[in-house]
């Protein structure tokens, strides 16, 4: 199964976000803290890549034919296991398990743990290193397999990221296709404030990158920006900049000021999913 034969069937897209949110918020609860806003504001990102986009088996999570996810930054490992549940890879009763003893599902990512994830990624800024490693080794075996690699804003400030941005353009790494998080947040304050980094979409093509940036929280410029980044006909790689909306869908978590972290009370569960409901029927 694949992203692509997906495209006609119910659910639809907004339908598959909305699933990916009540995942990640009913982990959350599990634990009553966590990267919550982040998996808020990713979903439609993930909806579109595991809905529309990759081919992948949810049967067999390390079919060779695969193209692979990269989850750089590994606290937004909630927001990934919900994607995983929604589209059969990790069964849905496993959520109550989240970052319990002996769970599949850590805090942060691990690929030995979990089906479908492809790298441990709790120190950041080595997700698009590996993905240059994996682009260049399915090269060799002569796969048409794509890279996926999602990162956040805040690995920016790591110089490992602008190495390997250098080094997938010297390689002309067209099977390459980065997803940068642009929610202004990491853990000291505002991403910006933090190590500027803009104008990123110029310096990314400076590099030699075919880049596109675009609203993360509009589904339709999501599918879009995956369209035109698989049938790019340039010898590059591509970079999607998607700038979200930390806690997308759940408006009082969306006005909270520090949310890089995020603890919420035990009456506030029903409350988000409360008003993660009343979106969908609006």
């Amino acid at each position: 199964m694949s992203g692509a034969d997906l495209r006609t069937n119910e659910p639809p897209l907004a339908e598959r976000a909305y699933g990916i949110r009540r995942n990640a918020l009913r982990m959350g609860e599990v634990q009553g803290q966590g990267y919550i806003a982040q998996a808020l504001d990713i979903a439609d990102v993930l909806a579109a890549a595991y809905f529309h986009a990759m081919r992948y088996r949810p049967e067999d999570p390390a079919w060779d034919g695969r193209d692979r996810f990269l989850l750089s930054n590994g606290h937004y490992a909630i927001a990934l296991y919900a994607a995983l549940i929604e589209a059969g890879i990790i069964p849905e009763a496993e959520l109550e398990t989240y970052g319990s003893d002996e769970s599949r599902l850590p805090m942060s990512g691990m690929a030995s743990y979990t089906p479908g994830m492809e790298m441990s990624g709790g120190s950041l800024g080595l997700g698009l290193g590996i993905a240059v490693g994996m682009c260049l080794g399915l090269k060799r075996k002569g796969s048409d397999s794509r890279v996926y690699t999602l990162f956040s804003d805040g690995e920016l400030d790591e110089g490992s990221k602008w190495e390997a941005m250098m080094s997938a353009a010297h390689h002309k790494l067209d099977n390459l296709i980065a997803i940068v998080d642009v929610n202004n947040q990491q853990a000291d304050g505002p991403s910006t404030q933090m190590m500027g980094f803009e104008p990123l979409a110029e310096k990314v093509r400076a590099f030699g990158w075919f880049v596109q940036r675009i609203d993360g929280n509009d589904l339709d410029a999501v599918v879009a920006a995956f369209d035109a980044a698989r049938t790019h006909e340039g010898a590059r790689p591509r970079m999607i900049i998607a700038d979200t909306l930390m806690g997308k869908g759940v408006p009082f978590l969306e006005a909270r000021e520090r949310n890089h972290f995020m603890r919420v009370d035990q009456h506030e569960w029903q409350l988000a999913l409360q008003a993660l409901d009343e979106g969908r029927r609006a």
